[in-house]
C-alpha cells in the first residue's frame, strides 16, 4: 500500500537513472533517499561486496518497492575476467621508457626486467606489433617477440608497475569466456535473489551472449557491456542477441584512443535505438561528485550529451557507491535530464531517428500508436503487455505522449523500469478488450497521465494472454471518474 508521501512518485522525465549501491549507500535510509532523488534501477556491482551484502540490498529495495507501489529494477553487474600481472619482490618496480621488459608464466617475484603474467590466453592472442596496456594504460608495452609462454616488450610509456595491476590487449580477441567460475557463482546467486538484469562484462563476440543465455534463460534480461573494441566489430550480431547494451566507457577509453570514445558512444546509442534495444551510458558521468557536492560544467555537458544522443538511461558508479554525496549526485542527474528534455532541440533530435519497423502487426500498431497520439494530441499511450515487448516497441517510437505500461507480472514491470519513457504498473489481466479500455482510462486518470475529457491511445493483443500478439488499437476518451467515454 502506498503512503501519501509517495503517491506522486511519477518521474517527470523520460530517460532513466541507474545508480550503484555500495558502502556509502546500502542502508535502508540511503536507498530510500536515492529512490526519492530519482533512481529507477539499482546496480549491484559484483566486483565488490559479499553475497550477504547484496542480498540485504535486494531485501531493502523490494521492501521499498512495496511501500511506494511502483516497480524498481535491479541490475547485477558481473565482474568478468580480470587479467593481471603477478607479484613483485618489492611490491613494484619502475619501468624506464626504452628498456626491455618481459612477461611470462614464471611465478617468481617480478622486478624491473620481468614479471609474471599468469594468462597464457594473452600470449596465444598476440600478433606482431601488438601493444599491452598495464594499469589502465598508464604503462604501454610494445611486443617485440612472443611465444606460448612469454612476451618480450619494449617499454613505450614507463612508470611504476606494482602487484596485480590489470593488463589490456587492445583489438585482440582473447580465447576467454566472459563468465569466470566466480561469475557463474555470482550469476546463480543473483538469479536466485530475483534480480531483473544481468550485465555481462568482457563481451567480445556473439558466442559470449549465447553462453550466458543458456544459463540465464528468460529469468532476467541480458545487458552486454560494450567495453572491448572486438565487440564493435560484431556489434550488430551482439545487439540482436541481447536485451540491452551498456556503453562502458571506462575500459573502452583504455583500449581505444580517448578521442575515439565519443564517436563510439554515439554509434552504440544509435545502433541500439534503431532496433529498439535499451542502451545505458556509464562511467565517470559525475565523477567529481565522489568528493564534491557539485559537478563540473564538463560533467553536466557529458550527461546532457548522452540524453541528446537518445540514451535510455545514464548510470552513476562510484558517485553513489562510495562517494560523499550520493543523493546529491542523483538529484543533479535528474535535474540535467529534465532540463534537456524541455529543450526543443532534444525533441528534434529524437524525431530524426526512427528505425524501420518489421512487417508485423505489433510493429505496425506501435508505429500507428505514436502517429495517432501525435495527430489527436492524446494525453498518453497505454499499452497492455505481458512479456514487455509491446511496451519496448512503444518506447522505441519515442512518442510525444507519455507511455503507461500495464503489466500483469511484476518481474516484467521491474525489467521495464530501465526503458526510456515507460511508467510501469502491475495490473490484473483482463479477458475483454472493453474492460481493458475502461481500466486504461481509470488508471491514466488516477496516475495523472490524463484528465477528464482528454483522449488516450490504448494498444493490446487479441487473443488475450498471448505474448507478442499486439494487434488492436483504440482511441478512448477519459470520462468521469476515469471511465471510458
Amino acid at each position: 500500500m502506498r503512503t501519501a508521501r509517495f503517491r506522486a512518485m511519477r518521474r517527470q522525465r523520460l530517460a532513466k537513472i541507474v545508480a550503484t549501491l555500495g558502502p556509502a549507500s546500502s542502508s535502508q535510509d540511503k536507498i530510500r533517499s536515492l529512490f526519492e532523488a530519482g533512481v529507477d534501477v539499482f546496480r549491484l556491482n559484483f566486483s565488490h561486496g559479499t553475497h550477504a551484502d547484496h542480498r540485504q540490498r535486494v531485501t531493502i529495495i523490494r521492501s521499498l518497492e512495496k511501500e511506494v507501489g511502483r516497480p524498481v529494477g535491479i541490475l547485477a553487474d558481473l565482474q568478468g575476467p580480470k587479467l593481471r600481472v603477478g607479484d613483485f619482490a618489492d611490491g613494484g618496480a619502475e619501468l624506464v621508457p626504452g628498456s626491455i621488459f618481459r612477461l611470462d608464466l614464471d611465478p617468481a617475484l617480478g622486478d624491473a626486467k620481468r614479471a609474471q603474467l599468469p594468462h597464457p590466453e594473452i600470449f596465444a592472442a598476440l600478433e606482431s606489433g601488438a601493444e599491452l596496456l598495464v594499469d589502465d594504460g598508464k604503462i604501454r608495452l610494445e611486443v617485440l617477440r612472443f611465444g606460448p609462454e612469454f612476451a618480450e616488450c619494449r617499454v613505450a610509456v614507463g612508470g611504476r608497475i606494482s602487484n596485480h595491476k590489470g593488463v589490456n590487449v587492445p583489438r585482440a580477441v582473447l580465447p576467454i569466456s566472459p563468465l569466470t567460475p566466480k561469475d557463474r557463482t555470482d550469476l546463480a546467486f543473483a538469479l536466485e535473489a530475483g534480480v531483473d538484469w544481468i550485465a555481462l562484462s568482457f563481451v567480445q563476440r556473439p558466442d559470449d551472449i549465447a553462453e550466458a543465455r543458456k544459463l540465464i534463460g528468460r529469468r532476467a534480461g541480458i545487458m552486454a557491456k560494450i567495453e572491448k573494441p572486438a565487440a564493435l566489430d560484431r556489434l550488430k550480431e551482439i545487439i540482436e542477441l541481447v536485451d540491452a547494451i551498456m556503453v562502458a566507457r571506462g575500459d573502452l577509453g583504455v583500449e581505444l584512443p580517448l578521442e575515439e570514445v565519443p564517436g563510439v558512444q554515439k554509434r552504440l546509442v544509435r545502433a541500439a535505438r534503431l532496433v529498439g534495444k535499451p542502451v545505458v551510458v556509464a562511467t565517470q558521468m559525475l565523477e567529481s561528485m565522489i568528493s564534491a557536492p557539485v559537478p563540473t560544467r564538463a560533467e553536466v555537458s557529458d550527461v546532457a550529451t548522452a540524453i541528446y544522443d537518445g540514451a535510455d538511461a545514464v548510470m552513476l558508479s562510484a558517485e553513489t557507491a562510495s562517494g560523499k554525496y550520493p543523493a546529491e549526485a542523483v538529484s543533479t542527474m535528474d535535474r540535467v535530464l529534465r532540463q534537456v528534455e524541455k529543450d526543443p532541440v532534444y525533441r528534434g533530435l529524437v524525431d530524426a531517428i526512427h528505425g524501420d519497423p518489421e512487417a508485423t502487426a505489433p510493429d505496425a500498431i506501435s508505429v500507428a500508436a505514436r502517429q495517432i497520439a501525435d495527430t489527436v494530441k492524446a494525453a498518453s499511450i497505454v499499452t497492455y503487455t505481458m512479456s514487455g515487448s509491446t511496451a519496448v516497441r512503444a518506447a522505441r517510437e519515442r512518442p510525444r505522449a507519455a507511455i503507461l505500461a500495464l503489466v500483469p507480472y511484476v518481474d516484467t514491470a521491474r525489467r521495464l523500469a530501465l526503458v526510456w519513457g515507460l511508467h510501469c504498473m502491475t495490473a490484473e489481466h483482463a479477458d475483454d478488450f472493453e474492460i481493458m479500455v475502461d481500466r486504461a482510462c481509470r488508471v491514466a486518470l488516477k496516475e495523472g497521465f490524463a484528465r477528464e475529457g482528454q483522449r488516450i491511445v490504448v494498444t493490446a493483443g487479441v487473443p488475450f494472454g498471448t505474448p507478442g500478439s499486439t494487434n488492436v488499437l483504440r482511441i478512448a476518451f477519459v470520462g468521469s471518474e476515469g471511465a471510458a467515454g
